[in-house]
């Protein structure tokens, strides 16, 4: 049996939008769906003492410029017109990925997914200021009495606690994280290896 493709994601890294828009054509070359799992990027930061890009460059403006020169190539690669750099970057994502849980429970999880990542990373909108959330809930036609409700319930942030608390104990550090069965790839850098991983273990398991 071919192993499952997991990606842990959080709406506020660019790079795992990124990933994310290419997800479709590999679901399609492989024939199989890719599991998206959430996980809180600043609860994993917290877990592994790791942090954001955007401060780990800071200091070392040609790596910073070289890695912005990674990402316009990828994005030509891909043809990934869409993308926009948010001005309010850094975002607190809380309330956005508690939303994926909630979505999950309420059965509308992709398309919330889909509208949360556009509101982010193509429409560029601080999607930390909650009036913004809900008003790009409401375009995309989510039940947005629902997220205002109950996305503070217990089990939507327990659910967002356990789904965090996996991944750092499956060793993840940041986002976008990849994992075929139980390898793990990190960076939209690598979904290239994420592809060749699964056609290995796939052949592996049919023979």
């Amino acid at each position: 049996m071919a192993p499952p493709i997991e990606f842990y994601f959080d709406f506020g890294s660019p790079n795992a939008y990124l990933a994310y828009k290419v997800l479709p054509g590999i679901e399609q070359r492989l024939g199989t769906k890719v599991e998206l799992k959430p996980a809180l990027l600043g609860g994993i930061f917290k877990a592994t003492g790791n942090q954001s890009p955007a401060v780990t460059l800071a200091g070392v403006p040609t790596k910073a410029a070289y890695e912005r020169k990674e990402t316009d190539r990828f994005i030509a690669r891909h043809q990934l017109t869409k993308f926009k750099f948010n001005p309010a970057f850094p975002i607190n994502t809380l309330q956005l990925m508690r939303g994926t849980m909630l979505a999950r429970k309420l059965g509308v999880f992709e398309p919330y997914v889909d509208a949360v990542y556009a509101g982010m990373w193509e429409q560029a909108l601080n999607m930390g200021d909650l009036e913004v959330f809900h008003g790009v809930l409401e375009a995309a036609g989510l039940p947005t009495q629902a997220f205002v409700e109950h996305i503070g319930d217990p089990d939507v942030k327990a659910a967002l606690i356990a789904s965090t608390e996996e991944a750092v104990g499956r060793g993840v550090f940041g986002s976008p994280a990849f994992f075929v069965g139980d390898e793990m790839f990190f960076g939209k850098d690598r979904l290239r290896d994420v592809e060749e991983a699964y056609l290995e273990r796939a052949g592996a398991a049919a023979v």
